[in-house]
């Protein structure tokens, strides 16, 4: 079962096929089944082409694997990628041209 731990809309810099793109989704997300857990960091820029754009475009979606053994979900170890999750986004964004604009949140972070 997938589960989004958090997630956030912010504005965001970056160009992916040739659509400028102003928003991004950050989102942690928790995946566990047959004894397994995985936690990833993962980002989707989008267009936001207006204050009520949130149409969220897949085709510049990056993820990263922060944690995956066997296990079940642990609110410390949520805690603590939490802390972590501004520094493994920016790595992923900038690696792919990208920015997060963290002081400029688009929504509240939702909590799951």
């Amino acid at each position: 079962m997938e589960v989004n731990v958090y997630s956030q809309y912010f504005r965001a810099s970056a160009t992916f096929g040739g659509v400028q793109r102003r928003g991004a989704l950050v989102l942690l997300v928790c995946d566990s089944g047959a004894g397994m857990i995985s936690y990833k960091a993962a980002v989707s820029f989008f267009p936001h082409r207006d204050s009520e754009d949130f149409a969220v475009s897949y085709d510049a979606y990056f993820e990263k694997v922060l944690y995956s053994a066997p296990g079940r979900r642990s609110r410390k170890r949520e805690a603590a990628l939490l802390t972590s999750l501004r520094g493994d986004i920016d790595a992923l964004a900038s690696h792919n041209g990208a920015t997060v604009e963290w002081d400029n949140p688009l929504s509240e972070a939702r909590m799951g």
